[in-house]
């Protein structure tokens, strides 16, 4: 697909679906002594998520695995959407879909892994961590200059928010939200 009409698809996205581990965190998992398991999020994920909220954008996540600390930081960054222990990421993107009468071309995928396929060759903007899985790469439309974790989210949420016309709405809005910081 040639790059200009595969970045057209960002005019179109309404709603950013991400998985968690490999996206919104580098993939490592640390399990303390009494079994709670510990994420490391990135602050600049954190703020372009809030961004994209200020601009309309909805969030969701769609994780392959449970864990309090997506629950907690999803709550944090206002992410209404929230589904954990999806091994078939397919039911709960349809779902999504049906709840907020989107079409495929609204909706943009970041995801990591081979489970994450699926739902990167379905969504209209499927884009993938530089550090994913050769095969999820492969499924992507778009493969991020940065990892997981690393700010690769805010990457494609900055691409959406321009492509639509809505940076400095999105920017003047979160600049005038005094409590935004407390949650990024």
């Amino acid at each position: 697909m040639a790059a200009s009409k595969k970045f057209k698809n960002l005019s179109k996205i309404k709603l950013v679906c991400l998985d968690v581990d490999g996206v919104l965190t580098d993939g490592g998992i640390i399990i303390g002594n009494n079994k709670t398991e510990f994420k490391q999020y990135n602050v600049k994920d954190g703020t372009g998520i809030a961004l994209g909220r200020h601009a309309g954008l909805q969030f969701a996540v769609i994780s392959g695995r449970f864990s309090k600390a997506i629950a907690f930081r999803a709550k944090e960054l206002k992410i209404q959407h929230v589904y954990q222990g999806a091994l078939n990421k397919l039911g709960p993107y349809a779902e999504l879909k049906g709840k907020l009468n989107l079409k495929d071309e609204e909706v943009c995928f970041i995801g990591d892994e081979i489970i994450d396929i699926p739902v990167l060759r379905r969504c209209g903007f499927g884009a993938a961590p530089a550090d994913s899985a050769s095969e999820a790469k492969k499924a992507a439309l778009y493969i991020c200059k940065n990892g997981g974790g690393r700010g690769c989210v805010r990457e494609v949420i900055d691409m959406i928010l321009k492509a639509r016309g809505l940076w400095d709405t999105a920017v003047k809005r979160y600049l005038d939200d005094e409590k935004e910081a407390e949650g990024i």
